[in-house]
């Protein structure tokens, strides 16, 4: 799986984020700890979160 770190991980390293992704899920993991498990989504379950964070519409 190629892990990609999210843009809005700090450059710190403190609040790191990474996906992968393939057909069918998105796969979500601390990178500080990536031996633990991870948390996977369906595609449309992502791309509504991503909206509602990009549109800021987070409670």
């Amino acid at each position: 799986m190629k892990w990609i770190k999210s843009s809005f991980s700090e450059a710190s390293g403190n609040n790191c984020v990474e996906i992968a992704q393939n057909r069918h899920l998105i796969v979500i993991r601390d990178s500080k700890n990536p031996k633990i498990p991870w948390a996977s989504v369906g595609r449309v379950a992502w791309s509504r979160f991503a909206s509602a964070v990009a549109e800021e519409r987070l409670p």
